[in-house]
């Protein structure tokens, strides 16, 4: 009987190791990996050790789509200072820069914070659990 046991554990840790595998080789944990994957760094540009900068040559708007189609965000704000996208514990802010784009990516909290004025309610929560609604009764009706 014990080893029916050993041999269900054994080969449950085997799948694991198979499904680990297949997400390693994908390498797209995160907004914020996929950003360093897919475009230059550009560490002079950083925002203290706020946000991490990266480049690219194409528009903010197309650099915008290719994140969006493989990082669905949970808020997209756009304006003519950039595009805004959040997602549940990072932001990525895509900003013109010459002939391309400036690609900031930053942890909510500090994001919420710097770019609030600008997003306003494009943003809803802050990135610390809290939506921005009063708890109770009623809440979020």
């Amino acid at each position: 009987m014990k080893r029916i046991w050993y041999v269900l554990a054994g080969s449950l840790a085997a799948i694991g190791l198979v499904i680990g595998g297949f997400t390693a080789c994908s390498g797209n944990f995160s907004p914020t990996s996929y950003v360093a994957r897919h475009y230059s760094r550009a560490a002079a540009q950083d925002i203290g050790t706020d946000a991490r900068a990266y480049t690219s040559t194409k528009s903010p708007t197309r650099v915008a789509d290719e994140i969006t189609r493989a990082w669905t965000p949970a808020g997209r704000y756009a304006d003519g200072t950039g595009v805004y996208l959040r997602y549940s514990n990072d932001s990525v802010v895509l900003k013109p820069n010459g002939t391309g784009t400036l690609i900031l990516v930053e942890g909510l909290r500090t994001a919420y914070r710097r770019y609030s004025g600008v997003v306003g309610n494009g943003w809803i929560g802050r990135g610390d659990g809290n939506s921005g609604r009063g708890g109770g009764p009623g809440t979020g009706k």
